[in-house]
């Protein structure tokens, strides 16, 4: 049994006999998107969690692409009733979106079970331990013999609009050079399985020799890595023409560490 965002008015807090529960069927998943209060913030979905698995995704409570500006949302590529709709209830409706996109992306929507959103977006709780990670969706049931928690926690990051499945990877980045400038560093990942776009590892003064580490949610499952793309600016000219490379680049993929 898959819970969309299930309700918080007038369900939150209730005995189970009156929610959804997990003792409604063998196996009860839940996708949480839009779990702030209600009161203030008008909150439709429940925040605790109330199955064997429970996905927060984007932390569970303000989902990419659901701050857009009123007209851009309204006049959506949908037509304007979705997205008429999609602004009054944007979070509560990522979804069922969020669910119809991992029937067609079995690999995707990867939960790390993590106590908090914040411990998950700073890296503490990557990779994936040796049982995997469960996914999100329609998928989520090929976990359901692995469960030892009592309640599962599970967080990841989604894109703003379709398609929503993003990749997790951490890439450290080792300079190499004479002197430190300031600037920016990004990366790309090239692989098997698809590219990303540039993703900015690190900014600031940038210092040969140093490490520089990011957990960043690429548009792709690469799959076998065949290619890194470095590149670096320093945002001014800068006289003495500095030079900054790459000494190593490592990229781990947090599906199977």
């Amino acid at each position: 049994l898959s819970g969309l965002d299930p309700a918080q008015p007038y369900f939150q807090g209730t005995p189970i006999e009156v929610r959804l529960d997990k003792s409604d069927a063998d196996f009860v998943d839940i996708i949480h998107t839009d779990s702030a209060p209600t009161i203030p913030n008008l909150g439709f979905g429940i925040t605790p969690a109330i199955g064997h698995i429970d996905f927060y995704p984007n932390g569970g409570k303000q989902m990419p692409g659901c701050g857009k500006n009123p007209v851009s949302q309204i006049v959506d590529l949908d037509g304007i009733w979705e997205g008429t709709r999609d602004f009054v209830a944007c979070n509560h409706l990522r979804s069922y979106k969020y669910y119809s996109d991992s029937i067609i992306y079995p690999d995707g929507f990867i939960g790390y079970p993590c106590a908090s959103y914040d411990l998950f977006q700073s890296g503490n709780c990557f990779p994936c331990s040796e049982e995997g990670c469960p996914n999100m969706g329609h998928y989520a049931d090929k976990f359901k013999d692995k469960i030892k928690n009592d309640f599962l926690k599970l967080y990841l990051n989604t894109g703003e609009a379709r398609d929503f499945p993003l990749w997790r990877y951490k890439v450290t980045v080792t300079l190499s050079g004479r002197s430190k400038v300031k600037g920016y560093v990004n990366v790309a990942l090239y692989g098997s399985g698809g590219n990303t776009k540039q993703y900015q590892i690190t900014k600031g003064t940038l210092k040969p020799d140093n490490t520089y580490t990011a957990y960043i949610d690429a548009e792709a499952n690469v799959g076998k890595v065949t290619k890194v793309k470095f590149l670096w600016n320093n945002n001014w000219i800068n006289p003495t023409f500095p030079k900054l490379g790459a000494a190593t680049i490592t990229v781990q993929s947090g599906q199977n560490g």
